[in-house]
């Protein structure tokens, strides 16, 4: 008895097997109508403490200055997507000096100005990972602070220190393999 419950579930189980297999395939012309979305967008409330920041001159008569309870608070949000190579190049790569005293398209470009023909070298073959932090509308930019500065082993501080709304909107990261 205990044998033919088994072979009734395995029955059951390779049915639905059968019908996941029976998936059709879809034509050119009807897969052009299916739209979606693609990429994945990440979003982070950030509440970062670190208790403290210590530089210490190691010669025979130095000190240290120590930055305690810094504190970074606020939104950020990006987007990852795989582009092509294409896209990449479009977007990343134009203005970079082609090899025969030219440019590429696009000499505006941020990678192409601060890359130069350096990064040209490292240029990717392939697909790409795009990050891009986007552009939002939030009272929550990020924000740092730090409580007090202080010299050696000494209580007494010579002050704190903030910097307030910080966008990092329009920042964007090419991820690839070399």
């Amino acid at each position: 008895m205990k044998l033919l419950k088994q072979l009734a579930v395995v029955a059951a189980l390779s049915s639905v097997a059968s019908y996941a297999s029976a998936l059709t395939p879809i034509a050119d012309k009807e897969l052009s109508k299916v739209s979606g979305r693609d990429g994945v967008s990440i979003a982070a409330d950030l509440h970062v403490n670190i208790g403290s920041f210590v530089y210490t001159d190691t010669d025979a008569t130095g000190g240290s200055v120590s930055f305690n309870n810094i504190k970074i608070s606020g939104v950020i949000a990006a987007t990852l997507d795989i582009i092509n190579n294409a896209t990449f190049q479009g977007e990343a790569m134009a203005g970079i000096p082609d090899g025969n005293g030219g440019m590429t398209a696009n000499p505006n470009t941020t990678l192409a100005v601060t890359g130069g023909a350096g990064l040209a070298a490292f240029a990717p073959t392939g697909d790409v990972v795009k990050i891009a932090i986007p552009q939002v509308t939030t009272a929550k930019n990020l924000s740092m602070s730090v409580d007090s500065i202080k010299m050696g082993h000494s209580d007494a501080s010579f002050g704190s220190f903030a910097v307030n709304d910080i966008k990092l909107q329009g920042t964007t990261v090419y991820i690839w393999a070399h």
